[in-house]
């Protein structure tokens, strides 16, 4: 290897470190309840159902928020329209799919460090507030390397 291009930045231990020593911020959406054609059951495929998203996404903090810059500052309203956008796009097999969905929306944002996604159907139980799944995603490195 050349200088240039020490094995430890070729292993993305650098940004690794970098991101380690960073100081983050939780961007949150709670309780999001959309309707949803969700289901591997034929009866799924014909009535939408009840769905609710949670999403904890931590960001690179861009330093102090006293000067109100909004360009600086990840926007829920992306997380929330673009769960919309997905549930509306057309039937779903898997709340999996969905919160795997969801994520990569989340992760799409450079200032991303990690994502937690939880999707659970509401109706599927009466006894049942909820069932579904919690994900946990970390941005993988355009180059291929590690974080």
């Amino acid at each position: 290897m050349t200088g240039q291009w020490p094995l430890s930045e070729a292993l993305g231990l650098r940004r690794l470190l970098e991101r380690a020593g960073a100081s983050s911020y939780r961007v949150t959406v709670s309780q999001l309840v959309l309707s949803c054609s969700i289901g591997i059951y034929d009866r799924e495929r014909l009535q939408r159902q009840r769905v609710q998203i949670d999403v904890d996404l931590d960001v690179v903090d861009p330093g102090a928020f006293i000067g109100d810059e909004f360009a600086k500052v990840m926007n829920y309203e992306t997380i929330v329209e673009g769960a919309k956008a997905i549930a509306a796009a057309g039937h779903i097999e898997l709340v999996e799919t969905l919160a795997e969905r969801v994520a990569a929306l989340c992760l799409a944002d450079p200032r991303a460090v990690s994502v937690t996604v939880k999707v659970q159907k509401l109706d599927v139980y009466p006894e049942a507030g909820g069932v579904g799944v919690v994900i946990v995603r970390r941005p993988v490195p355009r180059d291929g390397g590690a974080l």
